[in-house]
């Protein structure tokens, strides 16, 4: 008589149960990650929203609104009170773009040039922290970059 083999767990089969989804494992990973970086961007005065847009005037500085959403994956109706915020901190300062009115040009203050000094060793901090070589964390960023412009082609 042939020993037969115990039945599969319900959650290995199960398309609903949460131990099968990867959107959950990404949401978890991703809360996982904001939790990391809060005591490092509590020494600058920075929620990690803010942080982000901080990264985008560091590489780029004078760009329109429009240009850190899109960068941002941000509307301007959620950008918008981030900018302001970060506007009465005195890191950034928000003016109309002189070619078109309609536009809000952000750039980078004194203050806000002088955080990315002090920023400086955030990311080295989080890679220490995540006990991943860099070489793997560039690998699943490459992969996690596909998987959202595929499923943002989804949306129309």
């Amino acid at each position: 008589m042939s020993k037969s083999l115990p039945p599969p767990r319900p959650s290995a089969i199960d398309p609903l149960a949460l131990d099968n989804q990867f959107c959950f494992a990404l949401y978890s990973a991703s809360l996982a990650m904001t939790k990391t970086y809060k005591p490092f961007l509590d020494k600058l005065g920075l929620t990690y929203p803010q942080y982000l847009v901080m990264l985008v005037l560091w590489q780029e500085d004078d760009v329109l609104v429009k240009s850190i959403g899109e960068k941002l994956f941000l509307d301007s109706g959620t950008l918008t009170p981030l900018l302001k915020r970060l506007e009465a901190s005195e890191l950034i300062a928000r003016t109309r773009d002189e070619t078109d009115e309609r536009q809000v040009r952000i750039t980078l203050t004194k203050e806000g040039r002088a955080l990315k000094k002090k920023a400086q060793n955030i990311p080295h901090q989080v890679l220490c922290a995540s006990g991943q070589p860099q070489e793997a964390l560039a690998m699943l960023r490459s992969q996690l970059s596909t998987i959202r412009d595929d499923l943002a082609k989804t949306q129309g």
